[in-house]
């Protein structure tokens, strides 16, 4: 079990059962014979912790550390646009051959600083400013050439951009990174089911049904153990749920986007039943699993396909103040149905520990 936890989770876990023994001691429930030996343990074992994922042991270094990755992540956003309107800005000003060399080596200068900082750092916050930088001017690199040379466009270019992205995501294990080559490997494989379909794929986007095969792709990638990546695992699941659902929300509203050739009121009730079932699946799916993100996402879209469900039903004719009150009490049931399971959940456990 103990090898399944990330360091910060590992760090946590020592840090409560020390706050729960120090109480258990204060009030002579349980006295320990070792324990300078499991002080040592612990001790020894946190110094490794920080020395190889510098893990914050307090409640101050984790508000500091989110502080870090807030500023982190304004920063990138924040250069990035520079550097994109600093390309455009100066391009007229340069002729073809050096545009062409500007563009080659940008994305290798901040590849090369992003692994010069790794040297320099231990949570690389400055190697991932410029891997995310390098895979900026990466874009730019191949959308500019495109222009230059009058190359037309290919939705292989997301698929160049996807594996650049997710390749410098898992050296510099950077989610942020994981996520946009997500977004890129999205459009070229939603883009090909839709050439599959018979469509130009840059119409892609009209088919929400093209989004979800690359949901199930990314939701069964999650499963797979990346003990070194922390959090990556989630982040697949969060693409693949959002990916998923989103499309089902949006057919089950607007048949008319559909692959299928049904009427189109026949396949929003499809999916509007679709959408109740799936998410009640990931609901207790994320329950039996521990998986809190899937519960989470899951609840969010079976409350939202309840409320559009209402919405189509009473908004019309209904007096508001009875539409909102049916909300407010439909709201509290799924509460009352959570406490429940909840309350069963709790009854197992302690059935097992007994």
């Amino acid at each position: 079990m103990a090898a399944q936890l990330s360091p910060q989770q590992r760090t946590d876990q020592i840090r409560a059962f020390q706050k729960e023994l120090k109480l258990l001691e204060q009030e002579n429930i349980v006295l320990f014979t070792e324990k300078e030996k499991i002080d040592t343990y612990h001790k020894n074992l946190l110094e490794k912790f920080i020395s190889s994922h510098n893990v914050d042991t307090t409640q101050e270094e984790k508000q500091l550390t989110l502080g870090m990755k807030i500023s982190s992540f304004l920063a990138v956003l924040a250069l990035a646009l520079c550097l994109f309107y600093l390309f455009f800005h100066y391009w007229g000003f340069f002729d073809e051959a050096l545009q062409v060399v500007i563009l080659i080596t940008a994305p290798l200068l901040f590849l090369g600083v992003s692994f010069y900082l790794v040297q320099k750092e231990e949570m690389y916050y400055y190697a991932k400013i410029s891997a995310m930088l390098s895979f900026v001017s990466f874009i730019l690199n191949i959308v500019v050439i495109g222009e230059i040379f009058n190359l037309a466009s290919s939705v292989n270019a997301f698929l160049i951009w996807s594996f650049y992205g997710v390749l410098l995501a898992y050296i510099f294990q950077a989610r942020l990174l994981l996520g946009m080559g997500i977004i890129a490997f999205t459009f070229y494989l939603s883009a090909q089911v839709g050439v599959w379909g018979g469509g130009y794929w840059f119409s892609f986007s009209e088919r929400p049904e093209s989004f979800l095969f690359v949901a199930v792709i990314l939701f069964s990638i999650s499963f797979i153990k990346q003990q070194l990546f922390i959090g990556f695992d989630k982040v697949y699941r969060y693409f693949g749920m959002l990916l998923f659902f989103f499309p089902i929300l949006i057919l089950s509203n607007y048949g008319y986007a559909s692959y299928i050739l049904w009427d189109h009121k026949s396949i929003e009730e499809l999916y509007q039943v679709m959408g109740f079932l799936m998410s009640a699946l990931a609901i207790y799916f994320g329950i039996r699993k521990g998986y809190g993100e899937v519960v989470n996402i899951g609840n969010s879209f079976f409350v939202i396909f309840l409320y559009t469900k209402f919405f189509q039903w009473w908004w019309a004719w209904m007096p508001k103040y009875i539409f909102f009150f049916i909300l407010g009490m439909s709201a509290l049931v799924i509460l009352i149905v959570l406490k429940k399971v909840k309350e069963i959940q709790y009854k197992q456990l302690k059935r097992v520990a007994l």
